[in-house]
């Protein structure tokens, strides 16, 4: 063996079984229940955790900065004081036998993760198409409108009331399903009828897709608009649709899934950029009182725009075409998206890109940019 090798071995031997005893001297607690209490900073949680051997390692997290973390087994406890490096391991020795790697790490909120965002950049010019909605005489529209009575469910109100009337139709009409995929035919009349059919719900992406396609119908210029999180590796994201108000010259926020709508302290609605901009500066959001979920669950500001929507207004897509039948797979057809990012995430494309989807069937383009102005622009 050459010296070079042979230093080599006695560097990784070295390694080796410094790791070994770095884990040896992990801080051991005992147990004989599985169930452990938590004290998060000032919140005792009883029987919060489940001790599981077969997690390695098992993580707990907590956004509290500065409080003690503290974990009562049947037998003993550990405590642990956050910082925003603290990541401390341990292990709970359950009847003196089995051995869980346990873990206590600081998470940021995803409200803090939103207000540590970085800007947008309005000065972005990168070249995006301009966006486009289908016209209300358009075939399929005018059969939507006709078929299922819209102006009567719209009613003969202001512009607001008839946006929120359909809203209000369309949450009472099919329930949510964030459990199963949509029909493979994605349009609003062959949707609402398989619904009816088989008795089924549409995830948030369905009823998202129904109620713009009944917005153009009456003329309204909409989308539904996808917000989605920082985290590339967090599948879940929440489909929403933005309605722009000529009355009230905005872009305005409504959410089926919710029944939902945002409103400033004045009282006046909101569109997803005025939300995420009031949630990052502390600007008061009033959600609507009446806003559920299935009819069974109250929405309540503190988790559904604060927490949950938060994490999910990162960034943004869109298609770039508000149309019919958007995304129902056909051979040979082509889809292009629009995302706005800030200027942090982790992936900047200078142009457009192209990806085949659904098996190979359908050509998706995606443009990117940073401006606000150009994602959000007054339609025309």
């Amino acid at each position: 063996m050459s010296v070079k090798n042979h230093l080599l071995s006695i560097c990784l031997i070295f390694s080796i079984s410094a790791f070994a005893q770095k884990k040896e001297k992990l801080p051991v607690i005992k147990a004989h229940s599985l169930k452990v209490d938590i004290r998060d900073g000032d919140e005792l949680r009883k029987e919060y955790w489940t001790i599981s051997p077969e997690l390695n390692p098992d993580e707990y997290t907590s956004p509290k900065l500065g409080q003690r973390v503290v974990f009562y087994t049947d037998l003993d406890s550990i405590a642990v004081t956050l910082q925003e490096t603290t990541v401390f391991d341990f292990i709970i020795l359950v009847d003196g036998k089995k051995k869980a790697v346990t873990r206590i790490r600081y998470k940021p909120t995803n409200l803090v993760v939103l207000k540590n965002a970085a800007a947008w950049n309005k000065n972005d010019a990168r070249k995006i198409p301009e966006f486009t909605y289908l016209d209300s005489s358009d075939v399929h529209l005018k059969a939507l409108r006709s078929g299922f009575k819209l102006d009567s469910i719209a009613g003969e109100g202001n512009e607001v009331s008839r946006i929120l009337e359909l809203l209000h139709w369309i949450h009472r009409l099919i329930p949510h399903d964030g459990q199963h995929d949509n029909p493979e035919v994605r349009n609003a009349m062959s949707m609402i009828r398989q619904c009816k059919e088989e008795h089924r719900g549409l995830n948030c992406r369905g009823l998202g897709t129904v109620l713009n396609e009944c917005y153009l119908s009456l003329g309204f210029k909409s989308r539904f608009l996808t917000c989605l999180p920082k985290d590339s590796m967090d599948t879940e994201c929440h489909v929403i649709n933005m309605v722009y108000s000529n009355d009230l010259k905005k872009w305005i926020w409504v959410d089926p899934t919710h029944d939902s709508y945002v409103l400033n302290e004045k009282g006046v609605l909101v569109g997803p950029a005025e939300v995420r901009e009031r949630l990052i500066d502390g600007r008061p959001l009033i959600l609507n009182p009446d806003a559920n979920w299935n009819h069974r669950l109250s929405t309540v500001s503190e988790n559904y725009l604060y927490d949950y929507m938060a994490k999910n207004l990162y960034r943004f897509s869109c298609p770039l075409n508000s149309t019919y039948d958007t995304e129902t797979t056909a051979p040979g057809k082509s889809i292009t998206y629009i995302e706005l990012v800030p200027l942090d995430y982790y992936h900047q494309e200078s142009g457009p890109t192209e990806t085949m989807i659904r098996d190979g069937k359908v050509k998706m383009i995606e443009y990117q940019t940073n401006n606000p102005d150009v994602f959000f622009a007054k339609p025309r």
